[in-house]
């Protein structure tokens, strides 16, 4: 389900980016047809116009200094109730040009910079227009220029930049604003949205945007009752606006300004107050769209403004008591084809509130409204429509997803629910293939998840009551379910799009998942009806049935198999015994029959005299490419479950394997699984067998390694190097006749004996020593063939373990001429995992040692030459550092290591860019710092340069290191505190003496709390993460933002 989820969640996202894309496009076209015919007259009228003059504007960083603050130069703020003169033109003071603004900001070059932005072709021109108008409506000067470009002598691109600039000043710099400014700035809006309610639109919203944003600010002190006084004003006679476009501006102002509240800035405390503020005001908006519906005269697009304003409301968690009537106006809106989507919004955002389920019989009285949808849904399913069987099947799912569980509580009016139920059914098993014929069934699978959770979560008593009601109910979607997911006809699926098949693929997963929690309803009788219909289905000789019902089945089987224990299922042998019988002549149904063998594999594991009844059909799909993922997938799984039963057939999977393997049918990491498959196979068996499969299978690319390895190095043979070592790597990886990865089992496992004698990978390895080698020779330079290299012996030594033993000396012996030559991290990490496992035998520990020092003895070099260009080898010594101190301490003390120097890298380490270098190099201070006490030259090492390292954490903690480092930083300062407390107490006061240090942000009282704070607590490691945390906040600038809320 979390599939299901995830899926519905990013179609909703990409349905709203596709909204906002389509909103883009339409208001590029509305300014396009709005401007185009006074486009060229009016710019060659501005250049003329303005050749003897260029507008400057105030240098004031305050909006109340100099000439009016909010208004054009010269000119008094008009009153809300002053009436505008369209006409009046607007003579500008000379000012000063602002020095704050971006270099030659005057009314010219705004002008010409929105010109460029809006027509010019050049997209790099464009971006320079656009970043230089960003800085300009951020500057001081906006106050002022805003104004001058809202003049309606001025085209709306201008007009929009200037209302844009308003909305950013007032949401963003609302402290720089006087309390004094506050009534003529709103004075001033309101003028200016009047001005515009016959104008242009956008200019329009935008100004109602700035005014919603300032009306956030205000209220509830400085504007009490905003929302009254908006209705208010805009209802006044006074005015030379006609009052259907003062109408629209009014509901333009009202949608927008729960909106503007959704994403505005406000602090936390604030947005509770506002938005307590604006659901007690909803009782002056409701009744004012409930009588603009229920008017006979209301236009169409009054109606359409009243119901997008409704459906901004209500997302403010409005009780849905009060909203009532406008739903139920909204359901009668339904019927109208121009008001239907909007509608559908409304009514789904009003019952998709969070809250509505404590008001239980509001939500009772919206079923009969929704069940009344029926009839208008069958037409539009009859009739191909598409977006009206969409926007019914949204609302009866958001009333029955969001309160199945209040719903079912209401025992009397279980009728009423379960015929919603009924009507969800219709839109899962709505006719046509998704997404080609239809897109509505997807919505519903989400609620059958919700109201089968919602069912279990009664008690017994009363969960059995309901299940009587509801199995039936759920046996009837498994059969819709299975219908949807049906592959259309071959010829219907040649002609659809790869974006199409890809949207079906992912819609039977979410079927898939659906189909896994239905099993939780029903249990095994529900296996057993899958396997009844297939029966009869392969059985019926009188009416043949078609692949695609056969496949639908097929995949209930896999969907359920794959992720719930059937092993105890009764059905299971009969499938088995079906399975051959399915006449396969098609590539779907051929994939889903091995993907259903797949999900059976456990259970061909407890019954190994079923596996004859599929493995032919397995090795026989191996050979076609078209079942390439699959067929190998599943091959996999068998032979990793049923190894122990494979020896009889371990021979023909061997040559059916080789042969597809070298005919080169399957893609490289199809090739890898391949061999993943044959490593399980051949560790079920006799050392003398494996040899011999491994001879058999392994020569033809040994014998291809050697030639490639006689050539000259080029882009082709290294691609085929990489291959054939990857396959290597892979067969590795899961040969161990060990059998480690059985140890975890606590079920009893049937095992062989443990082989004696060499393992027959070091075998094979010892035979390839010297061939690697001449490969490396050549390839030393190429990390990616090093890497692969690297990757057979450290895939080799993690599942061999101790058997690996043979071959420790001559590794170490090539790896430190491997480093020596070329410094690589893949060869570090192949150290590291040497050190792990074999440095505490003392057998292994003198070869170990030197490779040990040598690595570090290069890197050391490294660090001198200067190691920025190699953050992923600093990464994997600082863990290999790491490793040593777990595992074998001892190496610190050889007197050939610099223990000092290796501190020294450790610090240089820390202030790397990369995140994972520092935090490997944190987890190397972890480990060395306990060691203080028992290793003399690291406690020395600590005494003598311990205070260097503390700097570099602290300035990490004060803003050169990112946040998400700040626990790793804080377990070193633990470490220093609990292993050398007497020199951190030294320490500490002096680095914090620093002026400045680590940031300059902290006062002096700040930094003496927090090593106070650091210096008391030598227990808790959790408690000195969340000091760092908050120390780290306030050098940063930012502890109590709202940015570091959940921090």
């Amino acid at each position: 389900m979390t599939r299901l989820l995830l899926g519905v969640t990013l179609e909703r996202i990409c349905k709203a980016v596709l909204l906002l894309c389509l909103l883009h496009f339409v208001i590029i076209m509305i300014l396009y047809f709005d401007v185009y015919a006074q486009h060229l007259d009016f710019f060659s009228r501005f250049n003329a116009r303005n050749t003897s003059r260029v507008h400057s504007f105030s240098n004031s960083s305050r909006p109340n200094s100099t000439a009016p603050s909010y208004g054009p130069a010269g000119a008094e703020p008009p009153s809300p109730s002053a009436k505008p003169n369209n006409n009046r033109s607007v003579t500008e003071k000379p000012l000063q040009p602002c020095q704050e603004m971006p270099s030659g900001l005057g009314a010219h070059s705004l002008f010409q910079a929105l010109h460029q932005l809006y027509y010019d072709p050049n997209i790099e021109n464009k971006n320079l227009a656009q970043k230089w108008l960003m800085q300009a409506q951020v500057s001081p000067q906006a106050w002022h220029f805003s104004w001058l470009l809202l003049n309606m002598d001025k085209v709306p691109e201008i007009q929009y930049f200037g209302a844009s600039a308003l909305h950013i000043k007032i949401s963003r710099y609302w402290n720089d604003i006087p309390a004094d400014q506050y009534e003529s700035l709103k004075s001033q809006l309101f003028t200016h949205i009047t001005r515009f309610a016959g104008g242009s639109k956008i200019v329009l919203t935008r100004l109602c945007v700035a005014l919603a944003s300032l009306a956030l600010s205000m209220m509830p002190e400085a504007w009490p009752c905003a929302v009254a006084d908006m209705v208010r004003m805009f209802q006044a006679e006074d005015s030379n606006v006609d009052g259907r476009a003062r109408c629209l501006a009014l509901l333009e102002l009202l949608t927008v300004l729960p909106e503007e509240f959704q994403t505005s800035r406000l602090p936390q405390y604030r947005k509770g107050q506002v938005r307590s503020v604006l659901a007690q005001e909803c009782g002056s908006v409701f009744p004012l769209l409930e009588q603009l519906l229920q008017q006979q005269d209301s236009p169409g697009f009054i109606k359409q403004k009243v119901l997008k304003c409704f459906s901004s409301w209500v997302q403010l968690e409005i009780p849905l008591m009060d909203c009532e009537n406008l739903i139920q106006a909204a359901f009668t809106s339904l019927q109208d084809p121009e008001l239907f989507d909007t509608a559908v919004e409304a009514v789904v955002n009003a019952i998709s509130q969070p809250d509505a389920q404590r008001y239980v019989n509001t939500l009772l009285k919206l079923i009969p409204p929704v069940l009344g949808l029926q009839e208008q849904l069958r037409q539009a399913v009859q009739s191909g429509d598409m977006e009206t069987s969409h926007g019914i099947c949204r609302i009866a799912v958001a009333l029955g997803e969001n309160h199945s569980r209040a719903l079912l509580d209401q025992v009397e009016h279980w009728q009423s629910f379960l015929a919603l139920v009924n009507m969800i059914m219709f839109c899962t098993g709505i006719p046509g293939h998704y997404p080609v014929n239809e897109t509505t069934s997807s919505l519903t699978l989400t609620f059958w998840y919700t109201l089968q959770d919602d069912i279990l979560s009664f008690e017994p008593d009363k969960q059995a009551v309901y299940q009587q009601v509801y199995r039936p109910v759920y046996f009837q979607l498994v059969d819709v379910l299975l219908h949807k997911a049906q592959f259309p006809s071959d010829e219907e699926y040649g002609f659809w799009s790869s974006d199409e098949k890809e949207q079906f693929r992912i819609y039977r997963v979410d079927i898939s998942d659906t189909l896994m929690y239905v099993y939780e309803m029903l249990g095994a009788e529900l296996l057993s009806s899958l396997y009844d219909k297939l029966g009869r289905l392969l059985t019926n000789t009188e009416q043949p049935s078609t692949w695609q019902h056969t496949e639908a089945l097929l995949y209930g089987f896999q969907s359920i198999a794959e992720t719930i224990d059937v092993n105890y299922s009764d059905v299971v042998p009969g499938l088995i015994g079906l399975i051959p019988r399915i006449s396969i002549s098609n590539v779907q149904l051929a994939d889903t029959v091995m993907f259903t063998i797949g999900a059976l594999s456990e259970w061909l594991a407890d019954h190994p005299v079923m596996i004859n009844n599929v493995l032919p059909l397995v090795l026989q799909a191996l050979g076609n490419p078209e079942l390439s993922i699959s067929s190998v997938s599943t091959l996999k799984k068998i032979c990793r479950e049923c190894k122990y039963d494979l020896p009889p057939y371990a021979a023909n999977i061997v040559a059916v394997s080789q042969e597809v393997l070298m005919k080169q049918i399957h893609k490289t990491s199809q090739c890898m699984w391949l061999m993943q498959a044959l490593g399980f196979l051949l560790s079920a068996l006799q050392v003398e067998e494996i040899l011999k499969n491994l001879h058999s299978l392994i020569t033809p690319y040994i014998q291809q390694l050697e030639k490639l390895a006689d050539e000259t190095p080029n882009p082709s043979n290294k691609l085929a190097i990489i291959h054939i070592l990857g396959l290597l790597s892979n067969l590795f990886t899961t040969l161990d006749i060990s059998h480690h990865d059985d140890d975890h089992e606590s079920t009893e496992v049937k095992k062989l004996p443990v082989q004696q004698g060499p393992n027959p990978v070091v075998v094979v390895l010892q035979q390839v020593f010297q061939l690697i080698q001449k490969v490396l020779s050549k390839w030393l330079n190429d990390a990616q063939v090093v890497e692969s290299v690297c990757a057979i012996f450290e895939k080799s030594v993690k599942t061999l373990l101790d058997d690996f033993a043979p071959m420790v000396p001559q590794l170490c012996e090539m790896l430190g001429q491997m480093y020596s030559t070329i410094p690589q991290a893949s060869a570090i990490d192949l150290t590291r995992q040497l050190v792990h496992i074999f440095a505490h035998e003392p057998a292994h520990f003198p070869p170990i040692k030197a490779l040990f020092l040598l690595v570090t003895s290069v890197t050391l070099t490294l660090f001198q030459q200067g190691p920025r260009d190699h953050p992923d080898i600093v990464d994997s010594f600082m863990q290999l550092l790491a490793q040593a101190l777990k595992r074998k301490p001892d190496l610190f003390l050889c007197s050939n290591l610099d223990v000092k120097a290796v501190f020294q890298c450790g610090v240089l380490s820390l202030k790397f860019p990369e995140a994972p270098t520092v935090k490997a190099s944190c987890g190397f201070f972890t480990e060395l710092l306990p060691r203080c006490g028992e290793i003399a030259p690291v406690g020395q090492v600590v005494h003598e340069n311990g205070k260097v390292l503390l700097q570099a954490v602290l300035e990490g903690v004060g803003g050169q290191a990112s946040r998400s480092l700040m626990d790793h930083f804080a377990e070193i300062l633990f470490a220093l505190n609990k292993h050398c407390f007497s020199y951190l107490s030294i320490w500490i006061k002096e680095a914090m003496q620093q002026d400045g240090f680590p940031s300059a942000r902290v006062s002096p009282e700040q930094k003496e709390t927090f090593s106070q704070q650091i210096l008391r607590e030598r227990v808790n490691k959790r408690r000195v993460k969340e000091m760092v945390k908050e120390f780290t906040l306030l050098c940063r600038g930012l502890h109590g933002t709202e940015y570091t809320a959940d921090y």
